[in-house]
Parts: C-alpha cells; structure tokens; sequence
C-alpha cells in the first residue's frame, strides 16, 4: 500500500465519523449537521459556547522558517502554517460572538457586544455575553445560556459577525465550541470560504418539544444581523451601531 493509499482511506474514514474519541468532541458537519442536548443528558446548569480563531502565517506577513521539521515532515510544506491571532498588531479583524434569542412567551432580542447588548444569565432571556474581544485573544469571546430555564427558551440562533475591518472568514479559521455542563464538547468549524461574507449564522438551538436540538448552520451572508434576521424570520428593527474606542 502506498502512503497515498493510506492518506485516502484516513479521509474516507473521517468522512463517517461524528466525533473525535481522543479528544472527546462531536464534530457537527454537512453529513452530521446535529445533536440532541437532551438525549446527551446536557440539559441542565450553563451551556458555554466559545468563539476561537485563527490566521495563516502567510496572511500576516509570510510564512516562517520552518527548518529542519520539513525534513522529518515533507507533507507539512503544502500545510500553511496555523497561528493563534493575539495583537491587534498582528491581526487587523474584530470577530464578535452574538445570539438572536426567542422566549416561550414570544420576547425576542439580541446578545451581542454591538451595542452593549450583554443579556443577563440568572433573567430573561438567560442567554449572557462574557464580554468584547476586540484583538483576537486566545480565550475568544463566550456566551452562556442558562439551561435551567430551557422551558422558557423557545429557540437561539448564535452568529459570528466582522466588526467595521475588511472581510476575512476564508482566512480567519474560526471555530465555535459549546461546552455543555454534562458529556462532550461540540465543535462547528467556520470552514466555508466565503471571502466577503461578514455575517455567519453558526448554528441554532430550538426546543423541540422538551428536546433541545443543536443544528449546524454555517450559512454566510454579505450583510449583517438585520440580513440574518430576514433569513431566520426574527422579525426586529436594526439600525446602524457603533463600539466605543478603546
């Protein structure tokens, strides 16, 4: 069997798979689009959902040396290397975490940093923003959603937007991670190339009757969040909103 052989049947055994065992994750992917919280017995306590992201080397000023590595690895020379964007300096792009959120008795909103928009966990609509990471820090931005009122959530619908910087999703490899407080992690990787998207819709969370289904989305629009309201049906009025300086 040739190398090539074995690389080919690696993919199409990655193509089947729902999770990554050693790491203990459920990858929700176009084959495997979603999960039930509810038959994973995650349903109570805080649900954390983390935005992380990263840039190619090549993209922030050349790729490094990498010397002597390409020699005991010769395939990572067609692999761009991959960097944690921590410095503004370093990384010119704002990713901001958001949530469109619908309750039970039909009180719609948003959480998001865009105009101090932050929820609160502990009362309506139990959905909160840690804060706003404007630099790429390796803890990216968080939101929780209290799941000890999910009878009070009727469904959310968590995005990713570029803050007022140039569009760069086809070279920001953006991830999102749910942490759920009981089994393993669930992770959508932002891997559509959409390079002027600004806007991406991650994923939804709906109550299905009593059954909390997470579903992946990654759909990319060219607009903001009034544009992923027309597509969701929201239903609100956006105007334009700005951050304060730093």
């Amino acid at each position: 069997m040739t190398i090539w052989d074995s690389l080919r049947r690696d993919r199409a055994a990655d193509q089947f798979a729902s999770g990554n065992a050693a790491s203990n994750a459920i990858e929700l992917t176009k084959r495997n689009p979603s999960v039930s919280l509810t038959k994973q017995g995650a349903t109570t306590g805080n649900l954390r959902v983390n935005l992380s992201w990263r840039m190619r080397t090549s993209d922030i000023g050349g790729k490094r040396r990498r010397g002597d590595s390409l020699l005991r690895s010769p395939f990572k020379f067609f692999q761009p290397e991959l960097v944690q964007a921590h410095t503004q300096g370093v990384v010119n792009v704002d990713l901001d975490l958001g949530c469109l959120y619908e309750l039970v008795d039909g009180t719609k909103g948003v959480v998001q940093p865009l105009g101090g928009f932050f929820g609160s966990l502990n009362a309506p609509p139990y959905v909160k923003l840690s804060g706003d990471d404007r630099f790429g820090a390796p803890s990216g931005e968080t939101i929780y959603v209290n799941l000890d009122h999910r009878d009070e959530i009727k469904r959310l619908l968590v995005f990713v937007y570029i803050y007022d910087q140039t569009p760069a999703f086809d070279r920001t490899h953006a991830v999102v991670t749910l942490f759920p407080g009981n089994g393993p992690r669930i992770e959508i990787e932002l891997d559509e190339r959409a390079p002027q998207a600004r806007s991406c819709a991650v994923f939804t969370l709906d109550n299905v009757k009593g059954d909390l289904v997470v579903r992946r989305e990654v759909k990319f629009v060219y607009g903001f969040q009034a544009e992923l309201d027309r597509l969701y049906g929201w239903g609100l009025q956006w105007g334009r909103g700005y951050k304060t300086r730093t």
